[in-house]
């Protein structure tokens, strides 16, 4: 399967998820809005998602998915026994580390909530209410991650990216319940009891999803007596370095959430929501290219075939900066138009919707670097190299550490978003020196030049919204009809400039899409 199909699938399936994420955030907005038990909730909801996306679908698949690989090329019975023994290990973790979480929830809620959350002690208790009720979801999603990491291994990406979808369904019915409810503070609590369950609820269910598909793709994990074996220690191994590797994004928020205890009320909800908009193309190309191009590098690489290796790395470098590129230069000149569009009215407010406006542009700077993280770093992990992208994250966040002490105090939350940002260009510089170096990794002459139009056709783009900016900026103080021929406009201006551009530049042809198209081995 080609590695523009791979993507499409994964991508087209992720972009289902996300349009339901906004439907949710849209309704999560308009019935908390900011501050108080919105920023409750995102505390509460945060530290699972985090420990999710940095621990179950960063460093876990990222270890996993080239020792299963491996284990499969030599014996399936091998594949499954490596599976059973992870699980048996894996399950008494969860659950261990899930019941301390649980009890310590105060705590560690009290070590990242800013002063007016711990000063109030009914918002704060219910801060810990929901943590307590949502953590189990890391629990459900980690199981989940080691069951879509085996459908990956076989080549079956849609079952594992359109399980997410599970999760907004379950989050949007309760927030409708909510905004069916009278306003005031008892409704915005009971909503966030209702979504700490659903969480819960979804996380349960993708596991099940999931659990279905690789039962019917023919594929069971046996059950085993948790024993630390050879094979799990050497995906111990290589687990503990890749938590730093492959998620510096992730590592980058939690850090983000120490700086949140000097900031000002709702700061925590304008990062979230402003994320929102960054993590749409994220994770519909970023996440997309890493899940389809780690299987297919750990095979070429196992196989000896470093040519094949470097030109799948090439093509998907390429259709990275294709797609990423006039994303980031769009949203970072129409971000706040977004936000007040969709996000503003009822309990969020025009001033939330500036602020929020401005964290997404500045998120978006490093929008093209967090894709590219996704690109690289399965170079290292196909290798079983997991220590080299810690050194390189590690000099990253010592980047946006100081950043944030410099910024934040001058910016606000605008400083937490624009220090990790370039702290991700930071890694990008750095995993593909060390790539270079070592001669795994070439970017071919035509790959450069393309890039540097790419660039330019975003850079036309970007200057032609600048222009239509002056223009509709006034029409998303009207009603909904005119918020929407805003947005419309938008789109048509970016779709048509970045296109012609691109024609023009010979950014895209017949022969680049040939390419990309190419089935891998």
């Amino acid at each position: 399967m080609s590695l523009l199909k791979n993507v499409g699938t994964i991508g087209g399936l992720t972009l289902v998820s996300r349009l339901f994420g906004f439907a949710r955030d849209i309704l999560l907005a308009r019935v908390l809005g900011a501050g108080g038990v919105a920023d409750a909730w995102q505390l509460a909801f945060q530290l699972p998602n985090l420990f999710r996306r940095l621990f179950a679908e960063g460093a876990f698949a990222s270890a996993f998915v080239p020792l299963f690989n491996r284990h499969m090329a030599e014996d399936e019975a091998a594949a499954k026994r490596f599976a059973g023994e992870v699980l048996a290990v894996l399950l008494p973790i969860l659950v261990v580390f899930g019941a301390v979480m649980m009890l310590a929830m105060p705590w560690v809620l009290w070590a990242f909530a800013n002063e007016d959350l711990r000063s109030d002690g009914a918002t704060y208790d219910l801060a810990v209410t929901m943590g307590r009720i949502a953590f189990p979801y890391l629990m459900f999603m980690s199981l989940a991650t080691l069951v879509a990491a085996i459908l990956n291994s076989l080549s079956r990406f849609a079952a594992a990216a359109a399980a997410p979808i599970l999760l907004n369904i379950c989050l949007l019915t309760a927030l409708v319940w909510g905004a069916l409810q009278p306003a005031g503070e008892a409704t915005r609590a009971a909503t966030g009891i209702g979504l700490a369950v659903a969480v819960s609820i979804s996380g349960l269910l993708q596991l099940l999803w999931l659990y279905w598909f690789m039962k019917r793709a023919g594929f069971h994990i046996p059950r085993l007596t948790p024993q630390v074996s050879t094979r799990v220690k050497e995906m111990g191994v290589l687990i503990v370095p890749a938590v730093f590797g492959a998620g510096v994004y992730q590592i980058s928020r939690f850090i983000d959430l120490a700086f949140f205890r000097g900031l000002p009320d709702g700061s925590l909800t304008y990062m979230a929501m402003a994320d929102r908009w960054n993590q749409l193309p994220l994770g519909i190309i970023g996440i997309a290219l890493g899940t389809a191009i780690l299987p297919a590098l750990s095979r070429h690489i196992s196989k000896a075939e470093d040519e094949e290796a470097v030109r799948l790395q090439a093509n998907a470098i390429e259709l990275a900066m294709l797609l990423t590129l006039p994303c980031a230069a769009a949203l970072f000149i129409t971000g706040f138009a977004f936000v007040k569009a969709f996000m503003e009215g009822q309990a969020f407010t025009a001033e939330d919707a500036r602020t929020t406006g401005m964290v997404t542009s500045a998120l978006v700077v490093g929008l093209p670097a967090y894709v590219l993280v996704k690109v690289l770093t399965p170079n290292f992990f196909a290798r079983r190299d997991t220590k080299t992208p810690v050194y390189t994250a590690g000099a990253s966040l010592v980047v946006t550490v100081a950043l944030n002490f410099a910024l934040v105090p001058v910016l606000g939350v605008v400083g937490l978003a624009l220090a990790g940002a370039v702290g991700a260009w930071v890694n990008i510089a750095l995993l593909g020196t060390v790539l270079a170096r070592r001669g795994f990794f070439r970017l071919p002459a035509r790959v450069v030049g393309r890039i540097g139009r790419i660039a330019l056709a975003s850079a036309v783009m970007a200057a032609a919204l600048l222009g239509l900016m002056q223009v509709i900026t006034p029409w998303l103080d009207g009603p909904l009809a005119l918020r929407l021929a805003a947005i419309g406009a938008i789109m048509a201006v970016s779709l048509v400039t970045y296109g012609a551009a691109s024609v023009l530049l010979g950014v895209l042809d017949k022969a680049t899409i040939q390419r990309l198209m190419r089935r891998q081995a």
